[in-house]
């Protein structure tokens, strides 16, 4: 998949951390990997992976929520949603991307993996609509075995969205739990989140020029 990638922090998005956290949770970040990719001729729509920020040889086991502390994760606008794909990345299936190239942009949550590939992810609980994914009782989960909740790089993948409208806005509120690379047990609660596309000027560094004209435009 040829994707371009930006990283949403400074002027990008708003990150706002609530509760209680980790001294080695540093907080979410989103990146951009596509804009206009899943449906072409579509309305205007961009799609993001956000992840989890840990220190060096942590791990993420379980995003989660419950009645004081729920889980919703959503689009101030609608969501993009492949007919082949699923509710989590362990439904999405790389072998059929060739034929349906929109499947890479179907929007998932995740912990760590990107498709169903030696993908361990399991869920309860979770109320998967349409535009949002909520819980107060429920998490998707790894084992503390399963490798694919380590770090890399410093962080942990755990949703894909595309949400339809330049203008739309990815915003979440979760909780996480992990452990640490010495072995104990980190959590940080009612973690929220705000993402948003770049300005037109950004998007036209990673050569997206077409679409930066196309908003400057609506402007």
């Amino acid at each position: 998949m040829n994707v371009k990638q930006l990283s949403l922090l400074a002027g990008g998005a708003t990150l706002l951390l609530a509760a209680t956290a980790s001294a080695d949770f540093q907080g979410l970040s989103a990146d951009i990997v596509g804009v206009d990719m899943a449906v072409p001729g579509a309305p205007a729509h961009w799609t993001a992976r956000i992840y989890a920020d840990l220190g060096a040889g942590d791990r993420l086991d379980a995003v989660y929520g419950n009645a004081d502390n729920p889980l919703s994760m959503g689009t101030t606008s609608s969501l993009y949603q492949n007919a082949f794909g699923g509710n989590t990345s362990a439904s999405i299936n790389p072998a059929l991307y060739a034929a349906f190239p929109s499947l890479a942009y179907d929007s998932w949550v995740s912990i760590g993996l990107e498709d169903q590939t030696g993908n361990a992810l399991s869920d309860i609980g979770m109320n998967y609509g349409e535009n949002s994914v909520s819980t107060s009782d429920g998490s998707f989960y790894v084992t503390p075995d399963d490798a694919q909740g380590q770090e890399v790089g410093g962080r942990v993948l755990i949703a894909q969205f595309t949400t339809f409208d330049y203008d739309s806005k990815l915003t979440g509120t979760i909780s996480l739990q992990g452990k640490l690379a010495d072995g104990s047990n980190w959590g940080a609660e009612s973690v929220s989140y705000e993402f948003a596309l770049p300005a037109p000027g950004a998007l036209a560094l990673l050569g997206l020029a077409g679409v930066a004209g196309r908003r400057r435009r609506r402007a």
